[in-house]
């Protein structure tokens, strides 16, 4: 069994990931912080409480065990608090990457997966997004995981470094088991903001505008399930462990959601009313979001199987029905 590094392993993806290579073969070993992740998601293997910048604790960490290759999930992602707090974004996104990388060349390994964002595309100039759209982020976070992106092909042209970057576009969804979902605070992701509302957490779900140029007002994303996502961080890692290139892939369904649409699913599957509420557009916010992930079903063998709205909504309101208040030490 070969050991992977889950930097941000106690996340809500980067533990669903941790149960996917288990599942598959591997050993994952998580370090994360616990800033926002959770100790009782972490069941797979081995978990190491501390900082992606601590070089003491990551040279211990690649000397007790032989690592495959790391996987980094320990990035912040709240877009509002990188535009009031960017140093923070910056010294963890970025400085504290750098010197992850630099700890793990010194020990020679040279496989690393990356968690990046449609956000390092900004406004989008044509839907779908490939990866050939230009890049022009607009708030730290998307530039944070921009450069990232940067500095790993300098790493790999200068010291064979090889890495896949995943553009996720909306992560969404709970582990069909039940054993993993989405929980953070605060809490900004449509869908379990949404399924608070139904179980009466929330008095109402606020919709950010319905003037928008799209079918029914409301802006429109695309949503890709955890399980999804896990299955293509598989396949990189397994091309980048058979010496195949690596490259930057859009994860995502093709396929776009309106917030009305979200909303009207999950009262179908709740079977409840779910007030909401019109209030002013958020600044920033284009009205359709969809990523082509043509590269990734060709070069990655990539397929999802969650694609269904109604299987994303359906897995994350049984994960809230069963931890209405999170995790249970939570």
């Amino acid at each position: 069994m070969k050991n992977i590094l889950i930097v941000g392993g106690a996340g809500y993806i980067g533990s669903y990931m941790c149960k996917y290579l288990a599942k598959n073969g591997y050993h994952p070993i998580v370090l994360d912080n616990l800033v926002y992740g959770h100790r009782q998601a972490v069941k797979w293997g081995p978990f190491i409480a501390g900082q992606m910048a601590d070089t003491k604790l990551l040279d211990q960490i690649f000397k007790e065990h032989p690592i495959a290759a790391v996987m980094h999930f320990a990035a912040f992602c709240y877009v509002g608090e990188s535009v009031e707090d960017p140093g923070k974004y910056y010294q963890n996104n970025v400085a504290a990457t750098i010197t992850l990388l630099e700890e793990m060349l010194k020990k020679n390994i040279k496989n690393f997966i990356f968690s990046s964002s449609c956000a390092v595309y900004g406004e989008p100039v044509e839907i779908p997004i490939t990866e050939q759209h230009p890049y022009n982020p607009i708030n730290p976070y998307g530039r944070s995981k921009l450069m990232v992106e940067q500095i790993l092909q300098d790493f790999r042209a200068a010291y064979g470094l090889e890495y896949v970057a995943l553009r996720y576009f909306n992560a969404a969804g709970a582990d069909p088991e039940g054993e993993i979902g989405e929980e953070h605070n605060p809490e900004t992701h449509l869908i379990p903001l949404v399924l608070k509302t139904a179980l009466g957490q929330r008095e109402t779900i606020n919709i950010f505008g319905d003037d928008y140029a799209t079918k029914d007002g409301t802006c429109i994303r695309d949503y890709i399930h955890i399980d999804d996502l896990a299955q293509a961080h598989l396949l990189a890692l397994d091309r980048l462990l058979n010496g195949l290139p690596g490259g930057q892939y859009n994860l995502g369904n093709g396929d776009g959601y309106s917030v009305k649409e979200v909303i009207e699913v999950a009262r179908n599957i709740t079977s409840k009313q779910i007030p909401a509420k019109i209030v002013e557009r958020r600044p920033g916010d284009p009205a359709v979001l969809i990523g082509s992930s043509e590269k990734a079903f060709k070069e990655l063998g990539w397929k999802p199987q969650f694609a269904d709205l109604n299987a994303i909504v359906e897995t994350a309101w049984q994960w809230h029905k069963t931890h209405p208040n999170g995790y249970p030490s939570n």
